[in-house]
């Protein structure tokens, strides 16, 4: 899975994740980005991770399921 295919699978569920607007609000570019596999709670997911801090040193990473592509959030 590379991160453009991830784009486009998130964006035809409708999430506003990758719009121009809110990654403009958070200082991030596609290039910034990398997706790996991961496991969270059971479910099978990608990871798309951050490259560098963005700002305010903003890092975390989001999660989308590999079957439905809707986000999930990790279970603190």
């Amino acid at each position: 899975m590379t991160k453009a295919e991830l784009k486009y699978n998130v964006e035809k569920t409708g999430s506003q994740f990758f719009t121009r607007d809110t990654m403009k609000f958070f200082g991030d570019t596609m290039q910034n980005y990398g997706v790996r596999s991961a496991n969270i709670d059971g479910i099978e997911c990608w990871e798309l991770y951050r490259r560098k801090p963005v700002k305010h040193g903003l890092s975390n990473s989001a999660y989308f399921s590999k079957e439905t592509y809707q986000r999930i959030t990790k279970a603190l």
